[in-house]
Parts: C-alpha cells; structure tokens; sequence
C-alpha cells in the first residue's frame, strides 16, 4: 500500500565483502534506539538509515559512521544532489577497484600455473627435472613449491588482514572463511615442509602438500570477485545511459543582439533564463520552455515513446530529448541536479539502494551463515579424524573444502542485483519503480484499477460541439467558458482552452473561484465591462448550485453520454435566478492500443476494473469495446472506498492514475501507479510513475515486476541450492559412500564462480523486452 517514505540518510560503505558483511551491519545498526528503519545493500554498497522522529540529524549520522566504523567498515555520508557527479565518482572507484584487482590477479595466476606442472605433474604422466623431482630431490620440491606459494599468498594478503579482522570482531564473513580455509593449507604444508627438511627421509612429507591448494584458491577467489565486480559495472549501463544523455555544452545566445551567432558555453555556466539554441540532431542540456521554432523531438530514452513529438512555441522540453530536423530555442528552466532527468536518477538510485521483501530470507540466513559453515567444517574434520580410519590428510581436506565451498555472497546478491539491473531497464522503458517493495508487490497484482482519461484514452479531449439554449452567441459563451476553465488543470477544461484559442477570443477577468473536485467550476467573468456569474459542469454540479435543467435538456445530455461524449453544462446566475446557457461536447477517443492491451492483462488472470468520474452512459461507451467491469460518477474519495472494496475481497490491487484527482485512491491500493505526463515525474505521485500514459506501460511495469522476481527466484534458487547440495559434499558425504573427495581447488573455484552466477543471470534482465 502506497505510504509516505520515512526520511533518512544514505551512507556510502566501504569494506563489505559478502552478505555477512551487510547483513551484520544491518543488524547492529537495526538495535540502535535512535534507529527507526535500516536497510544495507550489498549491490550498491549503500546503507539507508531512518533515524526516530525528534532525533537530530547531525548527531545521527556521525553516531551511525562511528558505529559503523567499530564494526570494521567506514560509512560516508552521501550527498544525493548531482546524481550525474555521484555516478562519476561510483564509476571511478569501480574502476580503481577493477584496476588493482587486475594488478593481483596476473601475477597470482603466473605463480599459479608452474606451481601446478610442479606439484601435480608427476600426476598427469609429466617428467620434471630431476633437480626438482619429489622422489630424487624432495626438499628442492618443497622448497620450490613455498617459494612459488608465499607471493601469491602475499598478494592475497588482504583476504588474511580482513578476515582476522572480522574474526577478531566475532563477525566473521567470507574473508574469514577464505583466511581459515587457505590458511590451514598453507600452515599444514609449511609445518610439512619444515619437517621434511630435518627428517632423515624427507620424501613422505613432500608427497603431502597442500601448497597448491592454497595458491590456486587465493587465484580463483581473486578472479571470481573480478568476473563479479565486471559484471556490476555492466548493470549499471541503464544509469550510465540515462546520464549521458546530457551534453557537456550548450549554445548561448544573446537577446540583445540577436545578429551574434551564438557562444559554446560549458554546461555548468548556464542558469534559469539563459536564452539557448537547439540545433537539429542535439540533446536538450537542460529544461527548457520553446520560445521560437519547430521540429520534432525524440523522448525514447526518457519516457520509452518511441515516436517523435511534434513541439512548437510553448511546449517544455527536458533535459536529454533529441531534437529532430528544425531549430529551436529554448529559455533554460532547470539545469543539472534540478532537472527532469536528473529527478529521474535519483528515483532509479533511491529504487536500487532498496530491497525486496522476498530478501528477508536471505538476509537472516547471511548473518548465521559464516558461523555455522565453520562450525560444520570444524565438526566434520573431526568426525573423519576420530570416527574414520582415513590419514589426517583427509580431515584437513574435508576442512578445507568445506570453509571454501561455502558462499553467503550468492545469497546476498540474489535480491539486490535483480532489483538493480531491473529498475535500471525500466527507467530505460519509461517505468520508474521506487523500491524493490512496489516491484515484489506490482509482480503479485491481480487486479486492476484504472482511471479512464489519459490512461484508457488519449487524454486530449476535444470541444467538438456547442449547443446553445439562450440567446447569447456562441463566440461569448466559449469566452465565458475558456475564461473560467483557465483556472482548472482538468483535461476536459484544457480542451475548452484549446478552442478558446484557436479562435483567437479574448481573455476575461475572473474572481470569486469555487473548484468542485470531480463536478465543476463556477466563478464571475467579467465580459465587455458586464459581470456575469458562469458555472460549468455536470448534472449534479447544476444540482448542487440549485440550476433545474428541464426535460429536453436532461435527454440531450443522456443522449449525448450514450454516443460517448462528455457533455458540460454552462450556467448563468445561481439558484433558482440561473439557468443554463449552452451544452458543450466533449469527446475523448480511446488509445489504439488499450483494447489489445486489456485483452492481454485479462488472459494474464487480471480483473481489470474502470474507475472514472463521468457519468455512466460515457464511461460505458469507452468501456463497451473493451470488456471492461466499470465504475462510473465516482469521487475521489469514491474511487479510493472501491479499492479498499477490491482489497476486503483478498485481491492484490495496482490503481492507475494521473496523481492529483486520483491521489486517495492511489495511496489506498496496494501499489499506486501515477502516469507522468512527459516525463514530469512527481516523486511523491505513486509507487511507479509512468512516464508516458497508456496501458502499454501499465503492462511493461507488470510484466517487467514479474519477470525481475522470476530471476529473483532463480538466484535464489541457485544460492540457497549450491550451499545446501555443495557443503554435505565437501564434508565427504559422498567419500563416507565409496565415492571421491571433493578437491579444495574444485570447491574454491565453485565458490568463486557461484556469486558470478547470480550476477550474471540478473545482467539478463538488461535484455528484457514488453515483446518477450
């Protein structure tokens, strides 16, 4: 159900490894008194912090750095107002992180390969030197193995610091399972090797070593987590493309001398009022208004529209559309961190930073998981050494396979990684999901609310029809009627403006307003030098103001409504002293695209409901070719009672509307819709903003919600999968049956495969299509 976001603070983390990492974090964090809600993302490496009402903010956020820091991380506060320069940064650490991971990976691996041909190819039929042959010269085995060994543990180092770290804190994570795992190699193969060095026959102790082992899973550990952190720079493509849409400069014109061609400025010198021109083929830098010109504009890559608006003098452009063949120039509006686009960045960010609710699972199971995994490793170590009659070898095999099998990083990337890679693909398709909550509940709706105007039809209403049932002509009523609608943003008083206009009438002072929210308008007009009080609305608006409309009238309007239209009444006077003046008509024509649509939701399993404020016989006419259930002459706070009535049936219900006349029914539902016009987002509108009407994007946002849990799921599936068939495995289940051992190498390098996994089936998302 649509609620009011708490404030709070995100802070940037460093130093998380896996999910034990966060979710210990979260946890502590979570039992602080001045901490109402906390939430750690593993994908973003970002906390956000709720702190109780009354708490001062200041203070807060250096208690959470500060307690965040005892855990052994450091949390930055986050500045949230230049997305673009905060998206920068983020990269430029990514790639600093990729770069030194590189620089450790290389030369680990060259170390790696010879160690191999020298400690396993006696194995595989390959003949060594006899300088470092095991059965001719076993302490110059050893010692070439240990000298091959010790850089690649020392370049792996960080693993050691972190993990003992963590230890030391009785918060182990992965790090802690790697250090423990590779480290009990290492020291089980050096205590051999000094061994070997001062026994009479050293050749037992050099057929004995796990060298090896530990170097190559420091490797393939090192080289999952690159192949990992490769594939989170490729999910946050649908940002990068988003941010890019901003050109760098702008071209400055002077008003005062419009003859100077116009200066090449850097983006960061325009301000609001700058006068700039739009050539043919370049992106709008900034919000601007069209003052002169005319062509057509690409919104694709904001809204998902993929055909090209036709703007003129008048129109709004954001940030980021693509101009086509003619000129324009635009007075500037907004520039940077207060733009569209950026507004738009910040939903995505907000969006990914958050979490689903399916992710609690997970996230409790990440803050037991490092614990019990090194007390199974511990428990089955020694069952094998006491209960079995296998050498020590095996017990330390079985050690420590299991402490490098185990992977909480899959378990803690299932959620947030989806969530990441799918909210981006929407912003790309013009569906703003705010947070992984809205796009689990989206993915369970099972019926559908929907505002007619805007939604089911085109929105743009047109007068096409004015019948006058006094004598005052029909150029003054139209005045009279464009003068009061000038103070409403219904759409029906838009198209009454519009004729007004394309007539060239004149403007009329008006005074005394009075807005009856879904019935109408009344005021006094003042038209050539004579007062006049002009109500306009329906039926029950006259009602209400005390107009009688008389039977011929009252069969008009019914006629009217049954071919569709909408009919408003304009009234002079009030009381019993008024009485209608003229009939207009207004129609509104249905999407080409909502009666396929529709049909598609309700094979989808989906009730699909009209709500509207127009009378019955309209509402009807646009519904009759689609099938639709329908509920007509309804009030806000109407509409708002039919979906708590949807609710108390047990459905999961999802309303659609434009964020202003629909709000209380918006914020009733369980995920609220609002449709954006343009891209004009209102943060505070809905769950999802559509950033383009119609019911193609109410169906992208369903069926891409559904398709980002189905992947949820698989990751899900995947983490939770490996580690409970992976550990009974590494622990010798198979072994204690006749069957083989499980390697160390092997359960490393599935380890380090398994996070790059879930990663890579989230990336998938980025392909997704409303097609497929």
């Amino acid at each position: 159900m649509s609620t009011q976001p708490l404030p709070c603070l995100h802070f940037d983390i460093d130093g998380m490894h896996c999910a034990a990492c966060s979710a210990r974090i979260e946890r502590v964090l979570g039992r602080r008194d001045d901490v109402e809600r906390v939430s750690v993302n593993l994908a973003t490496r970002r906390a956000r912090v709720s702190p109780r009402e009354g708490i001062d903010a200041q203070k807060f956020g250096a208690g959470i750095v500060e307690a965040v820091a005892a855990l052994g991380f450091t949390a930055t506060p986050a500045a949230d107002d230049d997305p673009a320069a905060l998206f920068a940064t983020a990269q430029a650490k990514e790639l600093a992180d990729l770069a030194t991971r590189k620089r450790r990976l290389i030369p680990m691996a060259c170390l790696v390969f010879p160690l191999l041909l020298l400690s396993m190819g006696h194995m595989l039929g390959l003949r060594l030197p006899a300088v470092l042959d095991p059965h001719t010269s076993p302490r110059a085995f050893m010692l070439a193995q240990l000298a091959l060994t010790l850089p690649v543990v020392w370049l792996g180092r960080h693993f050691y610091r972190d993990g003992a770290s963590a230890l030391a804190r009785k918060s182990p994570t992965m790090d802690s399972l790697v250090a423990l795992g590779t480290g009990a190699a290492f020291l089980y193969s050096l205590c051999g090797t000094l061994l070997g060095l001062v026994a009479a026959d050293p050749t037992p102790h050099a057929m004995n070593l796990y060298y090896e082992s530990c170097a190559m899973l420091l490797t393939m550990i090192e080289l999952g987590q690159m192949l990992e952190a490769t594939a989170k720079r490729r999910a946050g493509e649908a940002m990068s493309a988003l941010l890019r849409l901003t050109p760098p400069t702008a071209l400055k014109l002077d008003p005062a001398s419009p003859d100077l061609p116009p200066q090449e400025i850097s983006l960061s010198s325009v301000v609001p009022g700058d006068i700039l021109l739009l050539r043919p083929g370049e992106r709008a830098p900034v919000d601007g208004e069209v003052l002169d010109g005319k062509s057509a504009v690409d919104f694709s890559l904001l809204t998902g529209e993929s055909v090209p608006v036709a703007v003129g003098p008048g129109h709004k452009l954001p940030a980021g559309c693509l101009n086509g063949e003619g000129s324009l120039t635009l007075r500037t509006e907004a520039v940077g961190s207060d733009t569209r686009l950026a507004h738009i960045v910040r939903l995505v960010r907000e969006a990914q930073g958050s979490k689903a609710p399916i992710a609690r699972l997970a996230d409790r199971v990440s803050f037991h998981f490092v614990p019990a995994v090194m007390a199974l490793a511990l428990f089955s170590a020694l069952a094998w050494l006491v209960c079995s009659d296998e050498p020590v070898s095996t017990a330390l095999t079985v050690f420590v396979a299991v402490l490098v099998m185990a992977c909480p990083c899959a378990m803690g990337l299932a959620t947030p990684m989806s969530i990441l890679v799918g909210t981006g693909r929407g912003a790309q398709l013009g569906v703003l999901i705010r947070n992984g909550a809205a796009l689990e509940q989206t993915s369970r709706i099972n019926a559908l609310a929907v505002d007619k105007t805007g939604t089911l039809t085109t929105g743009r209403p047109a007068l096409t029809d004015i019948d006058v049932l006094d004598g005052m002509d029909e150029k003054s009523l139209l005045t009279l009627a464009c003068a009061l609608e000038t103070r409403s943003e219904h759409p029906l008083a838009a198209a009454i403006v519009r004729a007004g206009r394309e007539q060239n009438l004149p403007s009329c002072p008006v005074e005394d307003v009075v807005i009856s929210p879904g019935l109408g308008i009344a005021g006094r007009v003042l038209l050539d030098q004579t007062p006049h009080t002009v109500a306009l609305g329906n039926a029950a608006f006259m009602a209400e103001r005390g107009i009688a409309l008389s039977p011929q009238q009252s069969a008009r309007l019914e006629s009217l409504a049954k071919a569709g239209q909408t009919p408003l009444l304009l009234a002079l006077g009030q009381g019993a002293a008024g009485h209608p003046a003229a009939i207009f008509s207004l129609a509104d024509s249905l999407r080409p695209e909502s009666a396929s649509v529709v049909s598609r939701l309700q094979r989808m399993g989906m009730e699909v409901v009209m709500l509207t404020g127009d009378n019955e016989h309209t509402a009807r006419a646009v519904a009759g070719e689609m099938r639709l259930h329908v509920a007509a002459g309804l009030l806000p706070e109407e509409k708002a009672a039919y979906v708590r009535r949807l609710q108390d049936q047990g459905k999961i219900v999802g309303m659609v509307g434009d964020g202003i006349n629909d709000a209380p029914a918006l914020a009733a539902a369980h995920v609220g819709m609002a449709v954006g016009t343009g891209v004009d987002v209102s943060a505070e509108a809905g769950d999802i903003v559509l950033m383009r009407g119609g019911m193609e994007a109410v169906l992208t946002a369903l069926a891409l919600s559904r398709a980002t849990m189905r992947n949820i799921r698989q990751n899900l599936l995947w983490a939770f999968g490996y580690n409970i068939l992976g550990l009974p495995v590494a622990a010798g289940l198979l072994h204690a049956f006749g069957g083989p051992m499980l390697s160390p190498m092997l359960a490393g390098t599935a380890m380090a495969l398994s996070s790059f996994s879930v990663v890579s089936n989230a990336l998938r998302l980025r392909f997704w299509s409303p097609e497929k």
